[in-house]
């Protein structure tokens, strides 16, 4: 049971890179909100957009057909000025002005820090975890994640059509600045040779080109290396690579490709009951709070919590790609 309303108005942004899935959750914002008789109002740009008062008020026909498009409708973008005391009672100010009760941020933990400093001035403020690559503590799913490796596993199998074509060498490389996830992913369901990521020693360039060759004598005609982003100098290594091997070497830097396109099933669902819960949870008086998916059910954390715990490494993940990827120890 939800407690009694005294919740009027609520604000919803989104923040950060852009993840395919937050429109879902922007719609279910909206659609929940004006169930139970709230005013919504929707802020452009991220926390730019909060601080230059670039808001609107939303209805079920600005969401109406969103649910499919990747991106985000309210535009996005990164506020150094929300880091500043000054920038966050600015902020704070123009919530109050707009008599926003509640504020819900869809990003990753650079806008959950944001948003943590305007719950510690007594906004009202609930996140929901928007980000490709994974990396927000405390919750097994973030929205954009499925897709994003998705589409990458998508690129990879075309690649491996063309590099068996011409009995190349191919380096992919995936976004993942701090974490392996999406190369761990979409190396074992693409059947990569190697995944480098920045969580684990990267193999030295002799080994890579001693797996090539090792893999070329046991018949394998093409070859593919997943590079995390956050591992980098892919442009090196390719060239590196075909100067120790012989054997003409690609590489393929997906980049934001990665981030676009319809959101999968998956995306929608999910992000839809992140959006639902998280205006419920203003309802009950619950605030600075992030919606959370782990052991197979919804539910709620701290932000303290979210930005204070370490992003759990799926080690498990990684075993399984060295024994598929017969990338040894």
């Amino acid at each position: 049971m939800l407690a009694e309303n005294k919740v009027k108005t609520i604000g919803v942004m989104t923040s950060g890179g852009d993840a395919p899935g937050m429109n879902a959750a922007i719609r279910a914002v909206v659609y929940e909100g004006i169930r139970h008789g709230l005013k919504v109002l929707g802020i452009r740009r991220g926390y730019s957009g909060l601080l230059q008062e670039d808001i609107r008020e939303m209805d079920e026909k600005s969401v109406a057909d969103i649910i499919r498009l990747g991106g985000t409708i309210l535009e996005t973008s990164r506020c150094p000025e929300m880091m500043t005391d000054e920038g966050q009672a600015k902020a704070v100010e123009i919530c109050r002005k707009h008599q926003m009760d509640g504020l819900i941020v869809i990003g990753g933990d650079g806008s959950f820090r944001g948003a943590q400093k305007l719950s510690a001035r007594g906004m009202g403020i609930i996140g929901v975890p928007g980000t490709i690559d994974g990396d927000i503590a405390c919750t097994d799913y973030t929205i954009g994640f499925d897709t994003a490796v998705n589409a990458a596993m998508e690129a990879i199998d075309r690649i491996h059509d063309t590099g068996a074509s011409h009995e190349c060498c191919s380096i992919v490389e995936v976004m993942g600045r701090h974490n392996g996830s999406i190369a761990l992913w979409t190396g074992i369901a693409g059947g990569a040779e190697m995944v480098c990521i920045p969580e684990r020693k990267v193999p030295t360039v002799n080994e890579i080109a001693e797996d090539v060759l090792s893999k070329r004598r046991q018949g394998r005609n093409d070859y593919i290396l997943v590079n995390a982003e956050g591992v980098g100098h892919t442009q090196e290594l390719r060239q590196a690579m075909e100067e120790d091997t012989g054997i003409h070497t690609r590489q393929t830097v997906l980049g934001f490709l990665q981030r676009g396109g319809v959101p999968t099933c998956k995306e929608r669902v999910f992000a839809s009951v992140m959006g639902t819960k998280a205006v419920d949870l203003l309802l009950e008086g619950r605030t600075n709070r992030v919606v959370v998916h782990r052991d197979g059910r919804f539910s709620d954390v701290s932000i303290d919590e979210v930005l204070t715990q370490e992003v759990y490494f799926a080690d498990d993940l990684y075993q399984c790609m060295k024994a598929v990827c017969g990338q040894g120890n």
